[in-house]
């Protein structure tokens, strides 16, 4: 087994995991699994007990992204994490696709456009502050 078939980012936000994760699901399709801090005991308040643990999302069988609230007793880390999503010809519809919900409520820092060595890329921070880079191959 290679390890890196188990590597995926994990996503750190102060209360908007669930619908972070919802609205991941609605881009990407597949299934958002989730715990949260009550189901454990681990929350400190009623709030806190609702907030999100873990989650994952699950696309064609493998984990393509997790995500957690943070407790209120530790400071959240802002996303320093660039998500790359990169394929040929064959999937331009369907990263164009998910280029267009995540421009939704997004910052596009880079259209995605031609670029100088000849594939489509662009930049944007989606609504939740989640920074990607998109590369779409012209093979």
């Amino acid at each position: 087994m290679n390890p890196t078939d188990h590597m995926c980012p994990y996503l750190s936000y102060r209360d908007s995991a669930r619908e972070v994760m919802d609205f991941y699901a609605s881009v990407f399709g597949g299934e958002v699994s989730r715990s949260t801090f009550g189901e454990y005991g681990m929350g400190t308040t009623e709030e806190e007990n609702a907030r999100i643990m873990h989650s994952q999302l699950v696309v064609d069988g493998k984990t393509l992204l997790m995500a957690a609230d943070t407790p209120d007793s530790m400071e959240v880390a802002p996303s320093t994490t660039t998500l790359s999503i990169f394929g040929g010809a064959a999937e331009g519809a369907t990263l164009r696709t998910w280029w267009a919900a995540l421009t939704e409520g997004g910052t596009v820092a880079q259209p995605l456009e031609p670029a100088p060595w000849g594939d489509s890329f662009g930049q944007v921070t989606d609504r939740y502050g989640t920074p990607w880079y998109f590369n779409i191959g012209t093979q």
